[in-house]
C-alpha cells in the first residue's frame, strides 16, 4: 500500500470517528473540519464518548494502531483519566493467517522440515494477535508445546505505518495542543522502542528465560521453557501451560483457591522482581498472569508473553526504593529530597514548596482505610507534579508505575481487603537489607575489581603527570559563577592538599582490592600486612590532605 493511499485512509477514519474534535482549537483541527462534509460519521459515533471514539477508530486502523493505543494507554502522566481507561481496553481482533503459510514461515526460518521440528503442528491458531499468532504443536519427545510465529510481512507493514506516525508527531509538535506537555515524537519513539521487542521473538524469548531463571524453584512463579532449538527471531517454540486467568475470581473459587493469600503473593512477587533482579515484567495484565491451581492451597502465577520487560538504571532503582520507604513512613520532606537528589524535580525548587506540594498529594490517599491505598495512583500522581514542573520522567519508570498499577488491580480483584503496605513494606526492607549488606557490598567489590585491575598500572602514571603540571604551574581550574572565581586564586597548599587526596583515594583503592583476592603474605589481626600498609597510608594522606583549618 502507498503511503499517500494510507494517509488518506487514516484522515478518513480520523474524521468518521470525529477524533479532530480532541484537538480542541488547534490549527489542524479547524483545517480537518473543513472535511467533514465530505467523509459522514458512522452509525451513533457522535453520541459514543471521546475515549470510546478514539479505542473503535484506532482497532478500524490495525495492529500498529492497537499497540500505539496500548503504549500510549501506559502514559497517564500525559492523557486524561477517560481517555486512557478507555485505551485501556484495547484488545486485537485481527483475523488469522492461514496456518499452511504459519507453518511455512517455520520452515523458512528455522530452516529444518516440519516433521524434524515437531511431532505435530496444529494449523488452527490458538490466538491471533497483531504481530503474531500462535499454534499449539509437539515436540518430537511429545512434549507439549506452543509456536508463536510473527505475521507474514508484519515489519514492513509496521515500518511504513510508524514512518506515518512519526510524521503525524512532527506536525503535532508544530500545530497541535500544547507539544511541551504532550511530547508527540516521545511517544511515537517509545512505540518503537515497544514494537521492536515484540518484532524479535529471540529477544522475547530471552527475556522468558532469564526470568526463569531469576525464579527457578520458586513456588510462587513459574515461567514456561523456551526451546532454543525451535526457536529464532520470527519463530518462539515455548513450553504450552495451564491455568485460569489471574482475574478469573469465579474459577479460582470453583477450585477453592485462597484468595487473600494469592493477592499478596502478586504484590510481593512485583518488588522482588524490581528491586532483587531488576528485572520486571511490564506486561502483567490478567491475560499475560495465570494462575496454577493443582494445589489451591498454594496456588502460584505462571508468568506469559514476556515481549515488554523493564530494568532501571541503579542510580534510579537507589532512589525509587528510598521514595517508597519514605512513603511508608510518611516522610514527606525526605520525599521531595529524594525527588531533587534524583533529578526529577528541578534542583531550583524550594524545598519546603516541594515538600507541601508532596504532602497535599500523599496526605489524602493515607485518610483512607489501608485497603484502598494504592502506590501506583500515589506514584502516578508525584511523576505528574514532575511533569508539571516541566521535567521528563524516564519512560522506564512510568512503565513501572503502570506495572504497579496492573499489579495491585489485579491483587485488589482477589482480596478487596489487600492492605498492600502491609505486604510490601517488609519485602522490600528485606530486599534492601540484604542488597545493603557488608556481604552484598564486597560481592559487587568483586565483581568490578578486575576492571579497576586494569586500569590500576595507569594510576601511577596519571599521578606523576598531575604532579609534574602542579610543580610547573601547568594545572588550570576554569570557574564560571563568582563564587567559583574565588577558588580559583587557590595556593600550592591547596594544590598539594588535591595530590594527596588522589594519593590517599588510590591507596584506599589498593587496599580493597588486595583484600578481594587476599594478597599480601603473612597476616596481623587477620588481615595481610599489605593491606594495613594500603590502609594506613591512605589515612595519613587524608589527614595530611585534610584542611589545616578544619583541624584546629
Amino acid at each position: 500500500m502507498k503511503g499517500g493511499t494510507r494517509l488518506l485512509q487514516i484522515l478518513r477514519v480520523v474524521l468518521r470517528y470525529r477524533l479532530d474534535t480532541l484537538l480542541d482549537e488547534t490549527r489542524l483541527a479547524r483545517r480537518l473540519r473543513l472535511l467533514r462534509p465530505f467523509v459522514p460519521v458512522r452509525g451513533d459515533v457522535a453520541n459514543q464518548p471521546r475515549g470510546e471514539r478514539l479505542r473503535l477508530a484506532l482497532q478500524e486502523l490495525g495492529p500498529l494502531f492497537v499497540k500505539f493505543g496500548q503504549v500510549l494507554s501506559t502514559r497517564r502522566d500525559l492523557l486524561a483519566p477517560d481517555i486512557a481507561d478507555a485505551l485501556a481496553q484495547l484488545q486485537d481482533r485481527v483475523a488469522p493467517f492461514p496456518g499452511e503459510q504459519a507453518e511455512a514461515i517455520v520452515v523458512e526460518a528455522l530452516g529444518r522440515p516440519l516433521t524434524q521440528l515437531y511431532r505435530n503442528f496444529e494449523r488452527t491458531p490458538l490466538a491471533s494477535a497483531s504481530v503474531a499468532q500462535v499454534h499449539a504443536a509437539q515436540l518430537p519427545d511429545g512434549r507439549a508445546v506452543v509456536v508463536k510465529v510473527l505475521r507474514p510481512g508484519v515489519e514492513q507493514r509496521i515500518e511504513q505505518d510508524l514512518s506515518l506516525l512519526r510524521a503525524f508527531a512532527r506536525l503535532a509538535e508544530k500545530i497541535g495542543p500544547d507539544p511541551e506537555m504532550t511530547r508527540p515524537q516521545e511517544i511515537v519513539a517509545e512505540l518503537q522502542r515497544s514494537l521492536r521487542g515484540e518484532l524479535d521473538l529471540q529477544r522475547e524469548g530471552a527475556n522468558a528465560s532469564l526470568m526463569r531463571r531469576n525464579f527457578d524453584g520458586s513456588p510462587d512463579l513459574y515461567v514456561p521453557q523456551v526451546f532454543w532449538d525451535c526457536s529464532c527471531e520470527r519463530v518462539l517454540t515455548m513450553e504450552r501451560v495451564s491455568g485460569v486467568r489471574a482475574d478469573d475470581v469465579a474459577a479460582l473459587d470453583a477450585a477453592r483457591v485462597d484468595r487473600t493469600q494469592l493477592a499478596a503473593t502478586g504484590v510481593r512477587l512485583f518488588y522482588t522482581q524490581v528491586f532483587r533482579d531488576n528485572f520486571f515484567h511490564a506486561d502483567a495484565h490478567p491475560g499475560n498472569l495465570w494462575i496454577d491451581i493443582a494445589y489451591p492451597q498454594r496456588p502460584r502465577y505462571i508468568a506469559l508473553d514476556f515481549g515488554i520487560v523493564g530494568s532501571l538504571p541503579e542510580v534510579d532503582r537507589y532512589y525509587l526504593a528510598e521514595n517508597f520507604t519514605a512513603i511508608f513512613e510518611r516522610n514527606y520532606r525526605r520525599i521531595a529530597e529524594l525527588h531533587i537528589e534524583a533529578g526529577w524535580m528541578p534542583a531550583t525548587l524550594r524545598l519546603d514548596a516541594l515538600e507541601a506540594d508532596v504532602r497535599t498529594i500523599c496526605e489524602p490517599h493515607f485518610t483512607r482505610p489501608l485497603a484502598e491505598i494504592a502506590l501506583g495512583e500515589v506514584l502516578f500522581k508525584l511523576f505528574k507534579l514532575a511533569r508539571a514542573n516541566q521535567l521528563t520522567i524516564q519512560p522506564q519508570l512510568i512503565l513501572l508505575q503502570k506495572t504497579l498499577l496492573n499489579i495491585e488491580g489485579i491483587g485488589r480483584t482477589l482480596d478487596p481487603k489487600l492492605d498492600i503496605w502491609v505486604v510490601a513494606q517488609p519485602v522490600l526492607a528485606d530486599i534492601l537489607q540484604r542488597e545493603r549488606s557488608p556481604g552484598a557490598l564486597l560481592a559487587r567489590l568483586r565483581e568490578r575489581a578486575p576492571g579497576w585491575l586494569l586500569g590500576a598500572p595507569e594510576i601511577p602514571q596519571m599521578l606523576h603527570d598531575y604532579l609534574r603540571k602542579a610543580v610547573t604551574g601547568q594545572v588550570h581550574l576554569r570557574m564560571q559563577s563568582d563564587d567559583l572565581a574565588e577558588l580559583a586564586a587557590t595556593s600550592r597548599a591547596a594544590q598539594r592538599q588535591t595530590v594527596l587526596a588522589l594519593l590517599g583515594a588510590t591507596l584506599a583503592v589498593c587496599s580493597v582490592l588486595l583484600y578481594a583476592f587476599h594478597i599480601g603474605g603473612h597476616e596481623w589481626l587477620g588481615l595481610p600486612l599489605t593491606v594495613w600498609i594500603a590502609g594506613v597510608g591512605a589515612l595519613v594522606a587524608f589527614v595530611m590532605a585534610w584542611p589545616r583549618k578544619a583541624l584546629r
